[in-house]
């Protein structure tokens, strides 16, 4: 299995026409959707769960860096820390370095939580995938890198309001 590259050329010929992206796109949402029930069983909404999954895989972060890697302002981002500082889940403190950075941190709660609900939600895939044919299963495999190549695209690509517009 050979692995594509940004400097891999395309073909001529676009492999996915509209009807197929928006097919991709509402496969995607749905298991998104399904992922992030979990979290409101935890009394987080799913913009929380990610921000606190986000914080538990760097274990500190500042505020900013969050902020950008999750697609929030700063402000609502700084809000919903607070949300998970209050719950006991995240604490905040200033960055060793520079006074006015303020750095994240995930409590031993926030991340028992992200790991069990990083464990439920392996685990309920991995469930859904054993029901699959091989066939699909294969091609789910293949497809890794490039559905990995497009999250990053998407999640280093300007916010709706800056391309002009709503998606």
């Amino acid at each position: 299995m050979s692995e594509l590259t940004d400097s891999t050329p395309r073909s001529e010929t676009p492999p996915f026409d509209a009807e197929d992206v928006h097919r991709l796109r509402i496969a995607i949402g749905r298991i998104s959707r399904r992922m992030g029930m979990f979290a409101s069983e935890e009394g987080l909404t799913r913009s929380q769960s990610t921000l606190l999954t986000t914080v538990a895989r760097h274990e500190t972060i500042g505020v900013r860096e969050l902020a950008e890697i999750e697609g929030l302002n700063p402000t609502m981002c700084s809000r919903m820390v607070g949300k998970l500082e209050d719950a006991g889940l995240l604490t905040r403190s200033p960055d060793a370095d520079d006074k006015r950075v303020v750095r994240v941190h995930i409590t031993s709660a926030g991340a028992a939580l992200s790991a069990e609900l990083r464990g439920r939600r392996t685990a309920l895939f991995a469930r859904h995938l054993a029901e699959l044919n091989d066939r699909h299963l294969e091609a789910l495999h293949d497809a890794l890198p490039a559905l990995e190549a497009l999250s990053q695209r998407v999640a280093d690509s300007p916010r709706p309001s800056a391309e002009g517009g709503r998606p």
